[in-house]
């Protein structure tokens, strides 16, 4: 496409996390293109051995037949590059010469959207599109040319050698860890706890890491710390990943399953634990209640759950689960901890000094020499576990759109 010029940065938007028919990373890319004026250029990336770059000045608008150009161009691209032979695999593309309202946007990354809906759209902004399978990657690809970035992180991502498809990755823990470090601006490089390195995916994908940050330069000199088997190419993209865009303040009346909610309440349920490990209690609203959970692998986050008690104000962060209606917790912040009084031991007789013997459940204490009785034993305020503020699952199980403490703190 030697005749048009990349403007911006091209972009990975993730969409909702919660929707049932998701793509693993539920993802789409945008870029936006126009014709070269020899205005400002960045440089991004490098691929097939060519520096790749992006312009930030005006551009002149594409005709009509540099238009289907572009789509002719993009179909092809679509069609050989796609894994439609994947039954998970539903992609689509979107060709508009304008951006329609955010407001699509935003619907797609925080609730359910119907392929109505994006048809209608498109048909009324004369996009040019196509869908392909089940059609739903049209939702998505619309949903990343309607996004209108405020909070925004970027994604340097590092691609394989072809022939080293589908084999095992080498990228070095120790050189990630390093890396982490001495690059404050990223985020989610490596779990040290849990020993998780989580710029290298799961999937054998052609991709052999992604380093997320809020600089995109920072993000160029992070890579070059990174010790790894031979890199292919390598793009710098503009991302909503870290920014928390698919949660809504919410009550516990409003919410409806697929959604991402911040909702406060209370503790009405002491924490417990089921088979495997997973972690459930309950708050309450002036609404109704919601489940909560904090499934086996968010690991150490668990144990901040435990220590929650009936009575406890919490904000409660995550994804809806449907039937029965359950948050999957991705963070909490501990607003006001009750405070826990415990029995330490029975009461004292008067008369001899000997601690008293129980009566049985709620019928109070008696000395069994002197007959002597009571129904006060010596109590103590509890230590609590856990302080108010903030709390996050660990790196290994955190989503892709949700915001890290790390740049919560940086933005405060």
């Amino acid at each position: 496409m030697k005749d048009y010029e990349i403007i911006g940065y091209p972009r990975l938007v993730r969409l909702n996390p919660n929707v049932p028919w998701k793509t693993r990373g539920n993802g789409a890319l945008c870029i936006h293109v126009g014709n070269a004026c020899g205005s400002k250029r960045q440089k991004i990336g490098m691929i097939n051995g060519q520096e790749m770059f992006c312009s930030s000045a005006p551009f002149t608008e594409l005709t009509k037949n540099q238009q289907e150009d572009i789509a002719m161009i993009v179909k092809e691209t679509v069609e050989t590059q796609a894994r439609v032979d994947d039954e998970n695999t539903n992609p689509g593309y979107v060709l508009l010469s304008k951006r329609p309202s955010d407001e699509f946007y935003w619907k797609v990354a925080t609730m359910v959207v119907s392929l109505d809906e994006v048809h209608s759209l498109l048909q009324k902004h004369h996009a040019i599109f196509e869908g392909y399978k089940n059609c739903r990657g049209l939702i998505g690809a619309t949903a990343a040319v309607c996004w209108e970035p405020g909070d925004r992180t970027f994604e340097l991502i590092a691609y394989r050698l072809q022939q080293r498809w589908g084999t095992k990755r080498m990228v070095d823990s120790l050189s990630v860890q390093r890396m982490d470090a001495n690059c404050p601006s990223t985020f989610d490089n490596y779990d040290m706890r849990n020993h998780h390195n989580r710029i290298v995916p799961n999937s054998p994908c052609p991709i052999l890491y992604g380093i997320r940050g809020n600089n995109p330069d920072d993000l160029v000199n992070a890579s070059s710390q990174v010790t790894s088997e031979m890199i292919d190419s390598w793009l710098v993209f503009e991302t909503n990943q870290g920014t928390d865009d698919h949660l809504q303040k919410k009550s516990i009346i409003q919410i409806q399953p697929f959604e991402s909610v911040i909702v406060q309440g209370t503790v009405v349920e002491t924490p417990f634990t089921i088979h495997g490990g997973h972690v459930f209690f309950t708050i309450q609203d002036d609404t109704g209640i919601l489940h909560c959970a904090a499934y086996e692998p968010t690991k150490e986050f668990r144990y901040i759950i435990r220590g929650l008690f009936i009575g406890d104000i919490v904000e409660v962060y995550g994804g809806i689960r449907d039937r029965p209606l359950t948050i999957n917790l991705e963070k909490i912040c501990i607003k006001h901890l009750t405070s826990v009084i415990e029995k330490i031991e029975n009461p004292v007789c008067q008369k001899c000094g000997k601690h008293m013997k129980s009566k049985g459940a709620n019928q109070g204490y008696k000395c069994i020499k002197c007959r002597t009785s009571s129904t006060h034993p010596r109590m103590q305020q509890k230590p609590r576990s856990i302080t108010p503020g903030f709390y996050e699952v660990p790196i290994c199980a955190r989503r892709h759109l949700s915001k890290p403490l790390k740049r919560m703190m940086q933005q405060s």
